[in-house]
């Protein structure tokens, strides 16, 4: 605790000067007003220069990453439809569904796996092989590109005996420069 005398001399009493009513740090004259403190505009500045520098790598990142999440899902859509139609292929092969002429075994339509089959000798009881058709997450329908065991492996136009193989109908090409519609 400084002394009496010493204050009066304007130190602590260490031998170091007491800074005066108003006085920053090292003795400089600095008056603080109350109503005018904030920000100053250089700090606003450099504030909108980060948040942009920021944004500019976020948007990006996010359209990449949303575009990464709809492959995922047709990827997952497509795999449901294919071993959807494997299954109904492996029942034709074991007998326990019937099987029309031209079909090899597949069904006639995707609807086909929704809506059931009646097993051989049993009228009352179907096989189901999907809960409904998936969404293309790409065009947003239910829709799909549709191949028949008899059409070539690339064919776009699908020839209506039976439904071998399912592709995208997007026109949209992924993120490594595969077109989805051969996937």
């Amino acid at each position: 605790m400084p002394s009496i005398a010493s204050c009066w001399k304007g130190t602590d009493g260490r031998g170091r000067p007491l800074p005066l009513e108003g006085q920053g740090v090292g003795g400089i004259g600095v008056e603080r007003n109350p109503a005018a403190s904030g920000f100053t505009l250089a700090e606003m500045v450099i504030t909108c220069a980060v948040m942009l520098i920021l944004a500019s790598v976020v948007f990006p990142t996010a359209r990449v990453t949303e575009r990464r999440m709809k492959e995922t899902e047709l990827r997952a859509a497509l795999r449901e439809l294919r071993y959807a139609i494997d299954d109904y292929k492996r029942y034709s092969d074991a007998g326990l569904i019937p099987v029309d002429m031209n079909t090899e075994g597949y069904p006639h339509e995707l609807d086909d796996l929704v809506e059931g089959v009646n097993l051989v000798g049993q009228i009352d009881r179907k096989v189901k092989f999907l809960r409904s058709v998936p969404r293309d997450p790409m065009t947003g329908k239910t829709e799909w590109g549709l191949r028949s065991y008899q059409d070539e492996p690339d064919s776009e136009g699908w020839g209506g005996e039976n439904v071998y193989d399912v592709y995208s109908l997007s026109r949209g090409v992924s993120i490594d420069g595969v077109p989805y519609k051969k996937w």
